[in-house]
């Protein structure tokens, strides 16, 4: 897997943007199946900073009812909280 197929995308929230400016720590929404190290290296080479640590975990995906009664879900997705070194900042404007 290349960097582009780990990370998918940057998540901004209320608590990520809190989360950034507190403790330099960012969201970011990885493949299922990266690992911790793959997750460090793409953020690494894609945004060039330092990355401390790395948290990770699977979130399942919501089940839907819209207008019928058939019942769909939400896709299954890994939540990665990477920690910046002091400084190194992701530009997400």
């Amino acid at each position: 897997m290349n960097a582009f197929d780990i990370i998918k995308t940057v998540r901004l929230t209320e608590k990520g943007t809190r989360q950034g400016e507190q403790y330099n720590q960012y969201t970011i929404k990885a493949d299922r199946l990266a690992s911790k190290p793959q997750i460090k290296r793409a953020v690494e080479e894609l945004f060039k900073v330092k990355v401390l640590r790395v948290n990770t975990l699977s979130v399942r995906g919501k089940y839907r009812r819209q207008r019928t009664a058939q019942a769909g879900q939400a896709p299954d997705w890994k939540k990665a909280i990477v920690t910046l070194k002091e400084g190194d900042k992701i530009s997400l404007t």
